[in-house]
C-alpha cells in the first residue's frame, strides 16, 4: 500500500514526515537518503517518523511509552538526537491531526522529552532543555580558523564568531577537531545583528549547509550570551527567538506545511 507523508519546514529547514504510530515502517538509511534526495526523492534536510515511544527500541529509558516520539534522521540516513526546527513541525502535525488533546504537550526524542506549545498563528514554542557550554575549539573554512565554543543542546555544536557570515563558503564540510567531536558536530557561524540579535549560518552534520537549524540557534544564542538571556536569531530561512536560562532554554518560531501525499510502494521497495 502507498505510504502517506507530509512535507513541512521550520524557517526553511525542511522535512518529510512519515506517520507510523506502531513503528511498522522499515526506515532504512537507504530509504532516508532517497527520500531526502532533491532529484530522486521528495527532497528534505531530514525525515521525521511520527511514532509512539513504545515502538522505538532505542528510546531513552524511563520515557512514557504512550508519548509521541520524533524519530529524526538526517539526510544521510544517520540518526540524530534532536532537531529544534523538526520538533516544531512535528508538534504542529500532532495538533492538526488531533493526535494530542491540548495545545501544550510532551514530545519524545533521543535527547529526552520536550514540551511543545502550538499557537493559533502557527508559531510553536519548544522547551529545548538545558544548555551546556563546553570548552573552546576551532572550525576551519577556506584555510582560515574560526574560534568557537562547544555547546551541548542534546546534540553537539560548535558556535564560531565570524565578522561576515554572508561571505563564508560552506559548500564543503568545515574542518573541526575530531577528537573533541568524535560523533561529528553542527557548526554555527555567528555575527552581531543589532541590539538583542545575531545573524547565523550553519553547516549541519549529515546534511551540509541548511537554511536553519533549531538546536543550532539555541547553541549560537547561548554562546553569544555567554550564558542566560534572550536573543533574536536571524538565519537564511527566517527568524526565531531563543531564551536561555540557568536550567533550560526555549525556541520559538514558525512551522509550516506545504504538501500531503503518498509514496509509491514500488518506489519504496526499490530503495531498500
Amino acid at each position: 500500500m502507498p505510504i502517506p507523508f507530509r512535507k513541512g519546514h521550520g524557517t526553511q529547514n525542511d522535512f518529510v514526515l512519515l506517520p507510523d504510530p506502531d513503528g511498522e515502517l522499515d526506515l532504512t538509511e537507504a530509504r532516508v537518503r532517497a527520500l531526502c534526495d532533491r532529484r530522486r526523492g521528495l527532497g528534505a534536510d531530514g525525515v521525521l517518523r511520527v511514532v509512539r515511544t513504545k515502538a522505538v527500541p532505542d528510546a531513552p529509558e524511563g520515557m512514557d511509552g504512550d508519548v509521541w516520539f520524533m524519530d529524526y534522521r538526517n539526510a544521510d540516513g544517520s540518526v540524530a538526537e534532536m532537531c529544534g526546527n523538526g520538533v516544531r513541525v512535528f508538534a504542529r502535525h500532532l495538533v492538526e491531526h488531533d493526535l494530542v488533546e491540548a495545545a501544550e504537550f510532551p514530545v519524545g526524542s533521543r535527547a529526552g522529552v520536550r514540551a511543545a506549545t502550538v499557537r493559533p498563528d502557527g508559531q510553536v514554542t519548544v522547551e529545548m532543555g538545558p544548555v551546556r557550554l563546553l570548552g573552546t575549539s576551532t572550525a576551519t573554512v577556506g584555510g582560515r580558523a574560526y574560534e568557537g565554543v562547544g555547546v551541548d543542546v542534546g546534540n553537539p555544536h560548535l558556535a564560531c564568531a565570524a565578522e561576515d557570515v554572508a561571505g563564508l563558503d560552506l559548500t564543503a564540510q568545515p574542518g573541526f577537531d575530531a577528537d573533541a567531536f568524535p560523533n561529528g558536530v553542527n557548526i554555527e557561524f555567528i555575527a552581531p545583528a543589532g541590539p538583542g540579535a545575531i545573524r547565523m549560518r550553519v553547516h549541519e552534520r549529515g546534511v551540509g549547509e541548511t537554511r536553519s537549524c533549531g538546536t543550532g540557534t539555541v547553541a549560537a544564542a547561548a554562546a553569544a550570551l555567554g550564558g542566560a538571556g534572550e536573543l533574536t536569531v536571524h538565519i537564511p530561512g527566517g527568524t526565531v527567538h531563543v531564551t536561555v536560562t540557568a536550567t533550560g532554554s526555549t525556541l520559538t518560531g514558525p512551522a509550516e506545511f506545504v504538501a500531503d501525499g503518498e509514496i509509491s510502494d514500488e518506489w519504496w521497495a526499490a530503495q531498500s
